[in-house]
């Protein structure tokens, strides 16, 4: 028994070492949707750009879509509408009109990809690309694969890609998936865990997937976006809760909306 309040504390001496260890990781953060986004900056528009790069976010998330003529560019939704006041969808505007749309938040008009990946570069940022191009086309693939590597970004990029694209960039470019998918790569030939990195959101990662997928020397990433919490009575403490909880599990990663960013850096 009178071992006991030495036992104690070390037992709190370890839990404290532990948490200041949690406290001093180094979070990198990936900005969704093109940047610094709110009710002021455009979804993948240069002004949120240019403020994710001052608040010094390590990575920015970027929409893929291309216009009818095949210009690569840089926009969330299927259509200009939401922005821009256009009902037109992508795929079948070109580029030329494309251009001379401008936003009514912040005055930005819709970006090249090329130019999205000249910044990311020169303010040395890495990328992840959301591949919202349809079915498998390998010229606007290739296309992607070269931007990538003229700006020498493709070695730090993650995708977020779709089934029909999951062959062409498997080996190329670093591909989201999940913890099931990630354990049936595992069983194909030429599996290599740097070709993949688990992305989830909170309410479908646990703590075993995250231990999981450190063993297994796959990267982590968590999701904490607005879309996920649409049904929330208290958006803000849910999201807290989720990075709190994250953070505990031991991810160092997110995809996060600009909203979340406090409850994860100061």
């Amino acid at each position: 028994m009178k071992q006991l309040p030495a036992l104690i504390f070390a037992f709190y001496y370890v839990l404290c070492l532990a948490n200041a260890s949690a406290q001093n990781r180094k979070i990198d953060l990936i900005a969704h949707r093109g940047g610094v986004v709110d009710s002021t900056f455009t979804e993948n528009g240069l002004p949120a750009l240019k403020e994710a790069a001052r608040q010094g976010y390590e990575m920015v998330e970027t929409d893929v879509r291309a216009t009818a003529d095949g210009v690569l560019i840089a926009n969330h939704d299927a259509d200009f509408n939401r922005f821009y006041g256009d009902p037109r969808k992508v795929t079948e505007t070109e580029w030329a009109n494309a251009r001379q749309l401008t936003s009514k938040l912040d005055g930005s008009k819709p970006m090249l990809l090329d130019d999205v990946l000249k910044f990311c570069r020169k303010h040395d940022m890495a990328l992840m690309l959301d591949n919202k191009i349809t079915g498998l086309d390998s010229a606007l693939f290739n296309k992607l694969i070269a931007l990538l590597d003229q700006y020498h970004l493709r070695k730090t990029a993650l995708m977020i890609g779709t089934d029909e694209s999951t062959e062409f960039f498997t080996g190329k470019v670093r591909l989201s998936c999940s913890r099931k998918q990630l354990e049936d790569n595992m069983r194909k030939t030429g599996y290599q865990a740097d070709h993949y990195y688990l992305f989830e959101r909170p309410a479908n990662l646990t703590h075993e997937d995250v231990a999981w997928a450190r063993k297994n020397h796959i990267r982590v990433v968590a999701a904490i976006n607005k879309f996920h919490y649409r049904k929330s009575a208290d958006i803000m403490a849910d999201a807290r809760r989720d990075c709190e909880k994250m953070l505990g599990y031991g991810v160092t990663e997110f995809q996060i909306d600009s909203e979340f960013r406090r409850f994860l850096r100061n």
